[in-house]
C-alpha cells in the first residue's frame, strides 16, 4: 500500500462523496482511480458502460491493468486486420 497526496480540495471532495456513497475515503478514491483509468483507456464509453465493465472485471478475477491493457491492445490488433480485410 502506498500513500497518495492530493490537494485539500479534492481530499473534501473525496470525504463528502465517499459519505453519500457509504464508501471509506480510500475506497471512493480507488474507485475514482479506477474509472479514471478505464475512461483513458476506453475513451469511447460512457460511465455506466465503465461500471459494468469494473464489474465484469471483478466477476473475472479482479481489477488487472496489465489485463486490461493487453485486451485493449488485442482488440485494437483485430479491428486494425478486420479494417484491411484480414483474416485471422
Amino acid at each position: 500500500m502506498g500513500i497518495v497526496k492530493v490537494s485539500d480540495g479534492m481530499h473534501e471532495n473525496l470525504r463528502i462523496a465517499s459519505n453519500a456513497l457509504c464508501r471509506s475515503i480510500n475506497a471512493q478514491a480507488e474507485h475514482w482511480l479506477r474509472i479514471g483509468m478505464l475512461a483513458e483507456l476506453h475513451p469511447e464509453l460512457n460511465h455506466q458502460e465503465l461500471c459494468k465493465l469494473l464489474i465484469s472485471m471483478e466477476q473475472a478475477g479482479g481489477f488487472d491493468l496489465a489485463a486490461i491493457v493487453a485486451m485493449k491492445a488485442t482488440s485494437k490488433r483485430h479491428v486494425t486486420t478486420a479494417e484491411a480485410g484480414v483474416d485471422q
